[in-house]
């Protein structure tokens, strides 16, 4: 594996004593907060990163546990209390079949590649979720950074906005910073985009507040900072003027506030995407992406179908796939799939057979996962699960070979490590592979 030295270490050791302020990585910062706490904690940069094939990264959580069966690895030889209540259908990928809900995303297939052998050991929803949202099984000694905190912490903001954003707020506590600075943390929009008269917070002018009074006040500050900065010579000043100066970009650029402006899109793009809530998600994302933010971690819809499972993907995919078809289309479109990669994944799978309440329940063995773009290979199914779908049979992906091949896309070396509290260096990944057979 290549591996760059980093010729600032000697930075990161002048920066160590930097203030830190507040805990705040609990359910995602405001935009006061993701700027405030922008303290250098001695992490080890063994390694630089250096942007990858994948600019960007778009990461949809299915949270509940998806069943693979009823989408992306459906069986229909098996019997039928493995086979379940749904049909299968074509794709645009000779021999490869998908769930009978899934006809748009079935037109695409031959831009994806579904990876139906993932695999773990972790059949409690938190545990599972876990396991996507960082790459590490759960540990009572060490709350592990989520990807979208690495990916700001190894490359920080690009044009002016926030380098990791969730919509429409951070999902769960693992999608946070874990042992990293708070300000590595997702901003959070504070709304969600499918909603009516959709602002988000912190990003308007306040009431009275003119572009004019707004830049007056700015400079007023300037001359108070630089008035603190002679009489006290200190990182921790040059740490909180990085967090007004990033704020005061965001607030006062038209580029970055349009960027989260649905209103700027055309109208039969937002109907092709389905203005709901899955669509509307998935719009913003692009466009957030487009934008450059880096990182963009979305969730949609409650897929733990205990019971009634054939009602309840009845309810859930239709907007899913409408909206994730047409962002792989539009993407795509915009010459930017190559540089974005699109993640679908959810905390693990269902059991093989159907419950006595028509459902299916947790079950890590096996499970599907999808990946689009960002040099991944394009019409592959990688992996299979077994003729029941209870095991895998081929190829098993592992979250940490999975989590590594990610780092691979967006230029990230996994096995780079990080310090942890205590002084502890810990590797982004630990013991993951790249799987080459994913790549383009």
């Amino acid at each position: 594996m290549n591996r760059t030295r980093n010729d600032c270490a000697g930075n990161a050791v002048s920066r160590r004593n930097f203030i830190t302020v507040g805990a705040i990585g609990g359910l995602g910062l405001t935009l006061t907060d993701f700027f405030r706490i922008q303290s250098a904690q001695a992490e080890i940069k063994d390694y630089v990163s250096r942007e990858g094939t994948a600019k960007s990264m778009i990461f949809i959580f299915l949270p509940g546990g998806m069943a693979h069966q009823e989408t992306f690895d459906p069986k229909p030889f098996a019997p039928i209390e493995y086979r379940g209540p749904l049909n299968s259908i074509e794709t645009s990928v000779t021999g490869v079949r998908v769930g009978e809900y899934l006809a748009e995303t079935a037109m695409v297939m031959d831009r994806l590649t579904v990876c139906r052998a993932m695999t773990h050991g972790e059949a409690a929803h938190e545990r599972g979720t876990h396991n996507m949202f960082t790459g590490y099984r759960p540990s009572p000694a060490l709350q592990y950074p989520s990807m979208g905190s690495v990916v700001a912490h190894e490359f920080g903001p690009r044009n002016n906005l926030p380098p990791y954003v969730c919509i429409p707020n951070q999902p769960n506590e693992f999608a946070g910073t874990g042992y990293l600075s708070s300000s590595y943390a997702g901003f959070s929009l504070g709304a969600d985009p499918a909603g009516g008269n959709f602002k988000v917070r912190d990003l308007q002018m306040p009431g009275g507040v003119s572009d004019e009074r707004f830049t007056k006040r700015r400079r007023m500050l300037d001359v108070v900072n630089a008035r603190f900065a002679e009489l006290e010579k200190s990182d921790a000043l040059d740490a909180v003027d990085t967090f007004y100066q990033r704020a005061y970009s965001l607030v006062s650029s038209e580029q970055a506030r349009e960027a989260f402006d649905l209103e700027k899109e055309d109208g039969g793009l937002r109907d092709a995407y389905g203005r709901n809530t899955a669509g509307a998600r998935m719009l913003l994302a692009r466009r957030l992406v487009e934008s450059g933010v880096r990182f963009v971690t979305l969730t949609y819809g409650g897929w733990d179908m205990h019971d009634n499972i054939q009602r309840g993907m009845q309810r859930q995919i239709p907007e899913f796939d409408k909206g994730f078809a047409t962002l792989i289309k539009d993407l795509d479109d915009r010459g930017l799939l190559d540089s974005t990669l699109v993640c679908v994944a959810t905390e693990f799978g269902r059991t093989p057979k159907i419950n006595n309440n028509a459902g299916r329940d947790h079950w890590p063995k096996v499970f599907s996962i999808v990946m689009a773009g960002g040099g991944i290979k394009r019409g592959n199914v990688f992996g299979a699960s077994d003729a029941t779908a209870s095991e895998p049979e081929s190829d098993p992906l592992t979250v940490a070979d999975w989590a590594t091949t990610v780092y691979d896309r967006l230029g990230i070396v996994a096995d780079k490590e990080l310090m942890a509290p205590g002084n502890r260096p810990i590797e982004i990944v630990d013991g993951g592979q790249v799987r080459k057979e994913l790549l383009a």
